[in-house]
């Protein structure tokens, strides 16, 4: 009997050429083998085998398409975020004291203790405003720092919430200003720049520009149910993250 690589064989019975591959004859029942060959696998004829393609994309390198940053984890939107429930823990449980880490209200607010201009961008003692400012700034601070690097995030963070925070305090002595609300609505404000600058051009954009107005209204609407997080602080922060990220797009289309 031939083997397995061949086309056919012949049946010593009644001399039909049948397919190598069965174990009785089609025509008179003769038992060819026991048992059938085994199929050959793709690969094992030829040369050797070639090693698999990942179905999955890599990490995007930087450099890899130009005008866009390669992938890298948001390193400092996620410090960013564990300062703030770094300190929610210490707050609730007692071992930092709130008052030690924000203005209190006076009549100079501002020139003792300016530090806790910054410490206070961390604070939060209502737990519906701590979640909603801290994932608005997981989620747009994420996405700038992958458009403009970490640096930029950091700056932004700093300036729209500082710059709110301070504006507040000056307006109102006697107002305690605390938590992100400035710099979340600064750093969404600035993500949305370049979709909201397609849509005034009736162009195509990426970004879902609803869930972020979505996002925006909550923020805005917070010193409704929350005092600390001031009306005027967050507008003022939303106008910093404007201005800047109005200022980064139009260079970066000039360049």
């Amino acid at each position: 009997m031939s083997s397995g690589a061949d086309l056919f064989v012949v049946c010593k019975q009644c001399g039909s050429q049948v397919s190598p591959y069965i174990t009785e004859c089609p025509y008179c029942g003769n038992r060819l083998r026991r048992r059938a060959p085994k199929l050959p696998k793709e690969g094992r004829r030829g040369g050797p085998r070639r090693a698999r393609v990942p179905s999955s994309l890599g990490r995007l390198r930087a450099d890899e398409i130009p005008g866009i940053r390669g992938d890298a984890r948001p390193y400092v939107t996620l410090a960013l975020v564990l300062a703030s429930a770094a300190l929610w823990v210490l707050v609730q449980g007692g071992w930092v004291s709130l008052f030690n880490l924000v203005i209190l209200p006076s009549a100079s607010p501002l020139r003792a203790n300016g530090w806790r201009v910054v410490t206070s961008q961390f604070v939060y003692v209502n737990g519906f405003y701590a979640f909603t400012a801290v994932v608005a700034i997981a989620l747009f601070g994420t996405l700038l720092e992958r458009r403009h690097g970490p640096l930029f995030v950091l700056a932004l963070f700093f300036a729209c919430g500082v710059g709110g925070t301070v504006v507040a305090v000056e307006a109102y002595h006697l107002t305690l200003v605390m938590g992100g609300n400035a710099a979340a609505l600064g750093l969404l404000v600035a993500w949305a720049v370049p979709d909201l600058r397609a849509l005034r051009s009736k162009r195509f954009y990426d970004g879902d520009l609803l869930a972020t107005a979505a996002f925006a209204g909550a923020l805005l609407a917070m010193p409704l149910a929350v005092p600390e997080a001031n009306w005027l602080a967050g507008l003022t922060g939303a106008a910093i993250g404007l201005l800047i990220g109005t200022g980064v797009d139009r260079l970066h289309h000039v360049h």
